[in-house]
Order: structure tokens, then C-alpha cells, then sequence
């Protein structure tokens, strides 16, 4: 669940492992496969082609110096639904970049720094442990399900990792287990509306595709906050 996009895109290598057709067959009910696109899957929810999940081999991406003036990370930061006993789960977490800006504003709570792949485990346990954050907890999810206590969390974020889940109507539905009565789950995507959004397009977004795959898994919209230079800001609520 690393997030990659822009040029980057074409040189990091793709993890392109062939489905199990017999996996496919119980999904059809969900899902649809077609031919594969350029840096696509060939599996399709609502109509949307999943792009392939991209290597942390290109994680140095993530911390670019460039992306607080890109993406102002920091206004994202500060307008989240938290204060300092929250409980936030950070899925796809990456490097944590997101993770570490976070976990000093919930002193008295905690946030999961969710992934999929080992060594970005690695890299956030190493890097909580540098940063003596005790609050920061690692967690090994899978591609069903981020691993995350059932009723616990008050709010949930995926940046520019949605596009990207392989099971999203698996994810989604235990994502909002893992949630509280009335918990949130934040979106951030690269705006698919915008062509001068310079990313390639199936790691972008419409609000439209997004609101229709989170209310079909029993979440509803609450904020399409439109302040970000080149992303959506979707924040959903559960049903």
C-alpha cells in the first residue's frame, strides 16, 4: 500500500503476482477482470480499475523535500478530527511520514501504523524506536485486512493508498469494524478531475468514484474539503 505517484510511477518496480483463479471465481460477485492496463491489475470495483500496489524500494519518494510545498501535509495535519486522546490508524502508512507528523498531537491516545509489505515494517519500527514514540504501534496487516482491533478507532486515513487496495470492498468492510460507533475514515487521492494534476490516472481519484465505493461498504461522506493543492480531502463516516 506504498504512495507513489507522478514520474516515479514507471521506474519503481511493480509487485505483479498472478490471482488465483479460483479466487477470482469467489470474487466474482465483486469484482470484474478485464486485460490489464498500463500499470494496472485487470481487476475492476464499480467500474474502477485497481492499480498495482508499487515496491518500497521507491520509499525515498515519500519523504521527498519537496512534498510539504506539493501537498501541504502540514494544513491535512491540521485539520484532522483528532485531539490528543485520540485513537488513529494510519493504513499504508509507508515511512510514516503522515504516522510522525500525527502521533505528538495524541499524547494521550495512540495511532496504528498500518502495512503490508516487511521491510516498511521494518522502517517504522526502527523509526518509532529512534523517535521514542510510544504511542506509535506497528501493525502487519494483510490484503483483506489492516489487522486493527475491532471498535477501537476513532479515525482511520489511507493517503494515496485507496486506488491501490487489491480487496477494497474486504478492506473496507474490516476497516469499519475496526471502527467506533461514529468513527471516520479520511481519504486523501490525487484529483483524477484536474488533468493538470500531473500523476498517472489510475492513481487518481473522482469524488464521485470514491463516494460511490464508501457508501456501498456503509460509510457516508461528511467533508469534501477542496483545500489541498492536488488532492481530495474525503472524509467519510461510518453508518
Amino acid at each position: 500500500m506504498l504512495k507513489i505517484g507522478s514520474a516515479f510511477l514507471v521506474l519503481i518496480p511493480l509487485l505483479c503476482s498472478v490471482s488465483n483463479p479460483r479466487s477470482q471465481q469467489k470474487d466474482d460477485s465483486i469484482y470484474t477482470y478485464k486485460t490489464a492496463s498500463d500499470g494496472g491489475t485487470g481487476k475492476f470495483y464499480f467500474g474502477r480499475e485497481i492499480a498495482h500496489i508499487m515496491d518500497f524500494s521507491g520509499s525515498a519518494w515519500l519523504e521527498r523535500n519537496n512534498r510539504q510545498i506539493e501537498e501541504n501535509s502540514n494544513l491535512t495535519v491540521s485539520k484532522l478530527p483528532i485531539n490528543e486522546n485520540s485513537v488513529v490508524a494510519d493504513i499504508g502508512a509507508g515511512t510514516g511520514y503522515y504516522t510522525f507528523k500525527i502521533y505528538n498531537r495524541i499524547t494521550k491516545g495512540k495511532i496504528y501504523a498500518e502495512e503490508i509489505q516487511d521491510d516498511a515494517v521494518n522502517y517504522l519500527k526502527n523509526k518509532a524506536g529512534q523517535l521514542a514514540a510510544m504511542n506509535v504501534i506497528i501493525v502487519k496487516g494483510n490484503e483483506k485486512s489492516p489487522e486493527l482491533p475491532a471498535n477501537s478507532i476513532d479515525l482511520a486515513l489511507m493517503v494515496d493508498v485507496y486506488h491501490e487496495l487489491s480487496y477494497p470492498h474486504e478492506m473496507l468492510q474490516n476497516i469499519r469494524k475496526s471502527l467506533k460507533p461514529k468513527g471516520k475514515l479520511l481519504l486523501l487521492e490525487y484529483r483524477a478531475e484536474d488533468p493538470k494534476v500531473d500523476i498517472k490516472p489510475l492513481h487518481k481519484m473522482t469524488v464521485k468514484q470514491a463516494n460511490k465505493e464508501l457508501s456501498a461498504n456503509g460509510f457516508h461522506l461528511i467533508e469534501d474539503g477542496e483545500f489541498l493543492p492536488i488532492q481530495h480531502y474525503l472524509l467519510f463516516e461510518k453508518d
